[in-house]
């Protein structure tokens, strides 16, 4: 890509960002107020030893399924394999 748009397009970027910035800051105090008079609270963020647990545990579901497959999986192929060796004998 040429240089200039290369430099254009991060311009662009750093301007957006900043914009955003703006504007957060400028109605942060229309947005507390709205809250108030509202009696809606600002929803928490999740702590970082939230987002871990969901996130663990979502990993402990898929795993649980892949085990479960594989599982499925071998008991398949062991009777496959009971059945022809009864009909070998």
């Amino acid at each position: 890509m040429n240089r200039h748009f290369e430099d254009a397009r991060y311009y662009l970027k750093r301007a957006g960002e900043t914009a955003t910035k703006g504007v957060k800051e400028e109605l942060g105090p229309v947005e507390e107020r709205f809250r108030e008079l509202t009696g809606k609270e600002e929803e928490p963020e999740p702590s970082r030893l939230e987002a871990v647990k969901a996130d663990l545990k979502e990993l402990q579901e898929k795993a649980e399924g892949e085990a479960e497959e594989a599982i499925a999986d071998a008991r398949e192929k062991i009777g496959d394999y009971r059945g022809k060796s009864e009909t070998e004998a």
